[in-house]
């Protein structure tokens, strides 16, 4: 299945790391610096921000130069710094800094990965099986973090973090050797397969695509923020279904993109984009509908090819439209970033008049939007090559 296993595996390592260090990021910020609720608000608010610039900047600047892992051994580097630092900071001030400094270069690593793993020559299939290794570490890495931090310490999870990015620099030089292998017996390999595939995807388009997904993820990052809600006011069940429901999606994500992974060889994308944006609005729309726990966790299954879709598929496609496997793996990580902010709007909108299941209603909704968009705009004119 992976032809090159220090791929998947460096892909495990930094699945890891910010598995470990994202959902214990709040915590460590109150518990090591004293952080209050409102000042934890601002600093993820910069963090976030400066991710936000790093993950253009630094690939578009890899795309320029031809090469990715030069960066992605600096963002090793760095996040063994920002782990160090986090530990030796004495002020919530420093934290920010070393977040800023250290942390917004370390977050680029994972697009920098798939940028390099495409750039090499890598298909659909494979990017969507690494993406898939990518979620196996989500789906590990909270409850083995949140166990340390139980057991030794919530200081203990950086010393982790830090184990763990040394770990992937070491990984990150034995890819940097085998590429320099591999270049002096096929020269500018790496350069060739960076440089644009087509004369390029007319920039409206591209921006039809980028709101598209922003609206995708939005739906997804509104869905899992009123969950708990939901279970427990709607539909008056007891908090820990919700939480199951929540495991069974991140469970089953993993299966749906390697299965997705397989039909890229034989489906195009944008088809496949749209069929995963019909099960995100059929899940929504059971969402609405659903009164017994074991329908709840059923519907799951469609949440997670809906996900599966949006984070594998939709990753290649923005590589298969924008010239540059750097600046399209950067700009598929934002929309990320930026449909976590849309969700709140999205949450106190449809909240507020319908309750809870008026959050599901706008989500079925948005996506039967950003479905049609995806499936319009993600279409190559016959004369520039096959479609995506």
């Amino acid at each position: 299945m992976f032809r090159r296993p220090l791929i998947p595996f460096t892909a495990l390592l930094w699945g890891l790391q910010f598995s470990f260090l994202s959902p214990a990021l709040a915590l460590i910020l109150v518990s090591l610096y004293h952080a209050t609720p409102v000042e934890v608000g601002w600093v993820l608010a910069i963090y976030n921000a400066a991710g936000f610039v790093a993950a253009l900047w630094i690939p578009a600047r890899a795309d320029r130069r031809g090469e990715y892992l030069p960066s992605l051994l600096v963002a090793a580097g760095m996040t063994v710094a920002l782990a160090a630092a986090l530990a030796l900071a004495t002020s919530l001030p420093l934290a920010v800094v070393a977040l800023v400094v250290f942390g917004a270069p370390a977050g680029v690593g994972s697009s920098l990965l798939f940028a390099h793993l495409r750039a090499t020559g890598a298909g659909p299939r494979d990017v969507i099986n690494t993406r898939a290794v990518f979620s196996f570490a989500w789906v590990a890495g909270p409850p083995v973090a949140t166990a340390l931090m139980g057991w030794f310490g919530n200081a203990s999870v950086l010393l982790a973090i830090g184990g763990i990015a040394v770990a992937n620099v070491a990984t990150t030089v034995a890819m940097n050797v085998k590429a320099k292998r591999t270049a002096r017996a096929e020269p500018d390999l790496e350069a060739a397969a960076a440089a644009p595939r087509t004369s390029g995807v007319a920039r409206g388009r591209v921006a039809v695509i980028v709101v598209a997904f922003v609206l995708a993820q939005a739906t997804n990052a509104a869905a899992v923020a009123v969950m708990t809600l939901f279970v427990t006011e709607a539909l008056r069940l007891p908090v820990w279904w919700a939480g199951i429901a929540l495991g069974a999606a991140a469970a089953l994500e993993i299966p749906a993109l390697m299965s997705l992974g397989r039909l890229s060889t034989r489906f195009p994308l944008t088809g496949l984009m749209v069929v995963g944006c019909v099960a995100g609005v059929a899940y929504y729309a059971g969402m609405v509908l659903v009164t017994e726990p074991i329908v709840l966790i059923a519907l799951q299954a469609l949440n997670a090819i809906f996900f599966a879709a949006v984070a594998g598929v939709g990753l290649t496609l923005f590589q298969e439209l924008i010239p540059g496997p750097g600046m399209a793996t950067g700009l598929n990580t934002n929309t990320r970033r930026i449909g976590t902010i849309v969700a709140g709007p999205i949450i106190g909108l449809a909240a507020g008049p319908w309750g809870y299941h008026g959050v599901y209603v706008a989500c079925a909704a948005l996506t039967v939007v950003a479905g049609v968009a995806i499936g319009l705009a993600g279409r190559r004119p016959a004369a520039s090559g096959p479609a995506a």
